[in-house]
């Protein structure tokens, strides 16, 4: 089957899905912790019209059905793909099953949002992201950083040169929480930086260099320090770990004229700009140059009070309206994933940074 629409059946069926005064059919696989807010999430969208579940814990399935009595549940995917009045299905299950649901979506003309990661290597992601942009499909990842609303605001500072030239971004994520068992704490929680640090700064890193420590369960990291080297000599630190006595969820921002501390624990005041920095002059005495410390006001910019993951859902509902490529789409999440793989493969052997090259990814 085409999914540009050759296949008559299928064009009918997206020329109904896709009409502005219609609702797009939804289907979500995975009713795990984070699949339920996703679902609530999607659910609640105007334009949306939530039409099956599909999970293999009957327990998982049946609590649903009593949430949404008018949805129905399946346990085989394969449901999922055949149903026509399914347009867009949401993947909310564990990584390892990404890319074969994602492509088989795909396959049977089906819009995509999957969970981060897209996948869990480099050559699957490829795959999946040209199968889907040969076949005209939204293919979409959930990085949520990138939809958050004091994200639009910190892209504006960085964009307009209020900071000045980015010095140095780093960040840190880090709980004593859920201790995975498959994927270590960077792939678990570096997307999330990693995805927002290459959109704020409008460029891929050159260089990655990691170190991890597996204290818990051997050959899985609970702890990672991962170190990204960008065009122009910016450089960005990302510590994560679910084996930490603080929960923080933040990052700082040092440019050339201005700081900027964003921490997402906080309930307000999200986002604090310093007005510091360090400025060189002349010395006329001896016509040399010295260093001088400037300290002004500290503003904190109002920054909407709005559910980042509802912003998501409504953008990918808005992606698959209008057929324009989301902002975290698929080749986005090929980008992390590349950085993944070059971090994962420095901590394996024991540091050494990684070159990155991106000619292949245009």
């Amino acid at each position: 089957m085409d999914g540009n629409g050759s296949d008559g059946v299928a064009a009918n069926r997206w020329r109904k899905a896709l009409d502005k005064t219609e609702a797009i059919g939804l289907a979500q696989i995975g009713l795990g912790a984070w699949g339920k807010n996703l679902l609530r999430n999607f659910a609640a969208q105007p334009g949306a019209s939530l039409k099956l579940v599909c999970d293999s814990d009957a327990a998982a399935r049946e609590a649903m059905s009593r949430q949404y009595p008018g949805v129905a549940a399946c346990d085989d995917p394969a449901e999922v793909f055949a149903r026509d009045d399914v347009g867009a299905v949401i993947i909310a299950t564990p990584p390892a099953s990404h890319y074969e649901l994602a492509m088989a979506a795909i396959d049977a003309g089906k819009d995509v949002f999957v969970e981060k990661p897209l996948v869990l290597s480099s050559a699957d992601g490829e795959r999946l992201v040209q199968a889907a942009e040969a076949a005209g499909r939204i293919l979409m990842v959930g990085h949520i950083m990138i939809h958050h609303p004091a994200t639009a605001r910190l892209k504006q500072y960085i964009d307009t040169g209020e900071l000045g030239q980015i010095y140095y971004v780093y960040a840190r994520r880090v709980n004593l929480g859920k201790v995975r068992d498959i994927e270590n704490a960077m792939w678990s929680f570096a997307p999330h930086d990693f995805s927002l640090i290459v959109y704020l700064l409008g460029q891929r890193p050159t260089r990655v260099s990691a170190v991890g420590q597996a204290y818990l369960q051997q050959g899985i990291e609970d702890v990672a320090f991962v170190t990204l080297q960008f065009p122009g000599g910016t450089l960005a630190h990302v510590h994560t770990s679910w084996l930490d006595p603080h929960k923080d969820r933040n990052m700082t921002i040092v440019g050339s004229k201005k700081m900027i501390l964003f921490d997402d624990t906080q309930t307000t005041e999200k986002i604090k700009v310093y007005d510091k920095g360090v400025e060189k002059s002349m010395d006329y005495t001896t016509y040399g140059e010295y260093l001088s410390l400037r300290t002004g006001d500290i503003v904190i910019p109002k920054i909407e009070t709005s559910e980042p993951l509802a912003a998501e859902c409504r953008h990918f509902l808005e992606a698959v309206r209008t057929r324009t490529p989301p902002r975290s789409d698929g080749r986005s999440g090929l980008e992390v994933l590349r950085i993944l793989e070059a971090a994962q493969k420095s901590m394996d052997s024991g540091g050494t940074p990684v070159e990155m090259t991106w000619e292949d990814l245009s």
